[in-house]
């Protein structure tokens, strides 16, 4: 990824985002945006292109996975993500709002967001709470950095994380991760 990355969120920026999103217009819309970044890892045009037939069961409940298929997805990178249960609890909240099928984020207009527009979204959102250096990838590169420092105690390896993430190589995944030096004295010291 030539140029600067996108920050990563501290939890503390995580709850004032939450927080913000539930001040808006749409606070189940918004609060499930920032849901599906942090929690799901989706990008922005993921976001925008996510359909209610993609997280819904059979039953018309919200499922175990998002089933994000290659249309939906950046290069065809379609894959699965697990619900987290603070997203699923977003996303029963926003589905009892609204229509069970077509866009899962509705525009005011109802229909699709642009995904340009969910990036606008973010600029707005971070502008209002003074953070600077975050994007609409923050969410998802916060995810992956989660993940691939947790992934150990799932008995999981940096595979999972990439197929998460919806990378075709392993060396782009890698690449989204942040490093902790607090993390890595800890490590010398147990050499």
């Amino acid at each position: 990824m030539p140029g600067r990355q996108a920050k990563i969120l501290t939890p503390q920026i995580e709850r004032r985002m939450l927080g913000w999103a539930g001040r808006g217009d749409q606070p189940n819309r918004d609060r499930a945006i920032v849901l599906l970044s942090t929690k799901a890892g989706l990008r922005a045009s993921e976001i925008a292109n996510l359909e209610w037939s993609m997280v819904l069961s059979a039953r018309g409940k919200i499922g175990t996975t998002i089933e994000l298929p290659d249309v939906a997805a950046k290069r065809g990178s379609g894959r699965r993500v697990p619900i987290h249960p603070d997203l699923r609890k977003a996303l029963t909240v926003l589905l009892s709002t609204s229509e069970d099928r077509g866009p899962v984020i509705r525009s005011s207009r109802g229909g699709h967001f642009r995904p340009n527009s969910i990036v606008n979204w973010f600029v707005t959102l971070f502008i209002a709470l003074g953070v600077e250096g975050c994007s609409s990838h923050s969410g998802r590169r916060t995810f992956i950095t989660r993940a691939a420092r947790s992934v150990h105690k799932a008995g999981g390896s940096l595979r999972d994380v990439q197929l998460l993430a919806g990378h075709q190589s392993i060396e782009t995944t890698q690449r989204y991760i942040d490093g902790d030096t607090d993390a890595q004295r800890r490590l010398v010291n147990l050499i």
